[in-house]
């Protein structure tokens, strides 16, 4: 299915140059706007199915999936999971344990 990960641990992955993780974003555009992560590809939880295909090219590498707390991410990754996603991680704690 898919993996946790909270952000202390990510932050940690994230000081590597070279850790070909890729970041999305499913809160609302207002919400990205006031705090992101940086280089976080944004497509808010309710725009996902018809954006899917945007993440094609990340079906077979890390994704890291995150949004407020943790609910809507996970959300996402059993979506994600069920679309052909090979290695989902869900940021358990948001943008709020940032």
């Amino acid at each position: 299915m898919f993996k946790q990960l909270y952000s202390e641990e990510l932050k940690k992955l994230l000081t590597d140059v070279n850790n070909g993780l890729t970041l999305l974003d499913v809160r609302q555009p207002y919400e990205h706007d006031e705090f992101h992560i940086p280089n976080s590809i944004l497509i808010p939880l309710n725009e996902l199915p018809e954006r899917v295909a945007e993440l094609d090219e990340y079906k077979n590498s890390p994704l890291i999936v995150y949004c407020k707390a943790g609910v809507r991410s996970a959300m996402a990754c059993k979506f994600l999971a069920a679309h052909g996603f090979n290695d989902l991680t869900n940021l358990a704690d948001g943008v709020m344990g940032w």
